[in-house]
């Protein structure tokens, strides 16, 4: 009889394939959904969406790590590089019974500045560019809205998030992960802050 971690999780195949440092498929909770994002040096956004976002309001699993690229298994020493194309990003499993992926998004576009192409603050260079990589059409569709809606009331048309695409994800090496919970006095963006926004209009 299958034990209840294996009746919970099955492989994930939505949109493209999270892979681990090794090159292994990960795994995701039945019903759950995938977001991806980036926004800059990933230690702060996946800070950020952990605090804001715990088990009790729908994050099941955060993950940081790299997109975007066209080198297989690529290194923080080669994406630091700006060589390999891939972005610095975070990927997180949720519940949507208890958090949409417009909601997710919503609090992209208030946690970091996506007025500033390829940089974060000091971080500049492709890597930190500020991104949404969509899972299939109604991500896409969301994406499109949510940043239409919040480039036109929030950040007045200046917006140069990019919306693309998912592709292949590698996890960053392990030290990366909840960095900033094992550092507490660890680096953080100094874009990476709640924007006290208006209620967006419906």
């Amino acid at each position: 009889m299958p034990n209840l971690l294996s009746r919970l999780f099955r492989p994930f195949t939505t949109g493209a394939l999270r892979f681990g440092p090794e090159g292994t498929a990960m795994a995701q909770p039945v019903g759950s959904q995938v977001a991806t994002v980036a926004a800059g040096c990933f230690w702060g956004v996946e800070h950020m969406y952990r605090r804001e976002f715990g088990s009790e309001r729908g994050l099941l699993d955060a993950r940081v790590g790299y997109i975007g690229g066209d080198t297989k298994n690529p290194s923080y020493r080669s994406v630091c590089s700006g060589g390999t194309g891939h972005a610095e990003a975070l990927q997180v499993v949720f519940d949507p019974e208890k958090v949409t992926y417009r909601q997710l998004l919503e609090f992209f576009y208030k946690m970091h500045d996506p007025t500033t192409p390829n940089m974060q603050g000091p971080d500049i260079g492709s890597q930190y560019r500020s991104a949404i990589f969509y899972h299939d059409d109604e991500q896409a569709q969301i994406a499109k809205d949510v940043t239409d809606k919040v480039n036109k009331e929030w950040w007045k048309g200046k917006i140069t998030t990019e919306i693309i695409p998912a592709g292949e994800w590698y996890d960053a090496e392990t030290y990366h992960q909840l960095y900033l919970d094992k550092n507490p006095g660890g680096y953080e963006c100094p874009s990476h802050f709640l924007r006290k926004f208006p209620p967006l209009s419906s």
